[in-house]
């Protein structure tokens, strides 16, 4: 897949370190075709190597995404065979696994309505600001599809439970930002005018935060989801014995103690051009009794 920071479908815009992705189909509440789908998986693989340490992904308009545009690809699908019905669920599968595997935090700020697609996108971020206004469902079944579609059955019942995640996604019901925050769903729920801002907000901050920590941080959440404990620890122990030997654990001993903030590696790369290759990517620790795997 060819890789692009420059998308057609959708803004993209990087900067002080922070990448911001808005969907931008507003009069179909952000609905997803087949060339954002394509574009969002090859930009989320791009931001690998770009400026930015922090991604927001968010909505224009009223909707943060409604899935996808019942027009522009469910028609579509009517017309293909097996094959073809297969390659398009692979392709939205692989934009789930873009915004999990980059190295970066992904925070969604998410403005109305997230469904379908929308919520399993919403979901595979990192982090999630919710407009109170906003809703949430997963809603395949209602269309006479598998709630397990895109990583939804991977994803949900880690952030929520087993339980939950059997209701949302076996009966498809929309549920406010209220009852999102209750079961765990997202982290914050805030005034509708507020969740851009706030999501900005928490970018900035990890941009400007240890990028190399971070991103081992990702890495380990996901790798430690199947390790028993002992595996868990030892993996642990490796990565944090990796990043004490990063410039980043001195500089941020410093900075302490002269008693001013600390001015961590590349956090000063504001909107500085993509850089070749990824200097910043962090090797994978070694795991006792379990391989620990690259996310």
């Amino acid at each position: 897949m060819p890789m692009t920071l420059t998308p057609r479908s959708f803004q993209l815009e990087i900067s002080r370190g922070v990448a911001e992705i808005t969907l931008s189909r507003p009069d179909r509440l952000n609905a997803l075709t087949f060339e954002v789908y394509g574009e969002l998986t090859a930009t989320f693989r791009s931001l690998e190597r770009s400026a930015a340490r922090a991604v927001v992904l968010t909505g224009a308009g009223r909707g943060f995404c409604s899935g996808g545009d019942v027009d522009g690809i469910i028609a579509e699908l009517f017309a293909r065979d097996a094959r073809g019905l297969l390659e398009f669920t692979r392709a939205t599968g692989a934009l789930i696994q873009s915004i999990c595997e980059l190295r970066r935090p992904v925070i969604a700020a998410v403005n109305g309505v997230a469904v379908g697609a929308g919520a399993v996108i919403a979901a595979a971020c990192d982090l999630r600001i919710a407009a109170a206004s906003a809703r949430f469902g997963f809603i395949f079944p209602k269309v006479g599809l598998s709630g397990a579609d895109m990583g939804a059955s991977y994803l949900l019942p880690r952030i929520v439970g087993q339980g939950r995640a059997a209701e949302l996604l076996f009966f498809g019901d929309l549920i406010g930002a209220d009852e999102a925050l209750r079961i765990g769903l997202v982290n914050r729920v805030v005034a509708d005018s507020d969740a851009l801002g706030v999501a900005r907000g928490w970018a900035e901050r990890l941009a400007r935060g240890p990028a190399f920590a971070h991103a081992i941080t990702k890495q380990m959440l996901e790798s430690e989801r199947t390790m028993p404990l002992a595996a868990a620890i030892e993996a642990e122990a490796q990565a944090q014995a990796i990043c004490m030997a990063h410039p980043d654990f001195r500089e941020a001993h410093e900075a302490t103690r002269a008693k001013r903030p600390p001015r961590f590696e590349g956090a000063d790369l504001g909107d500085a051009p993509a850089a070749p290759g990824d200097a910043d990517a962090p090797p994978t620790p070694r795991s006792t009794g379990q391989e620990t795997p690259r996310v």
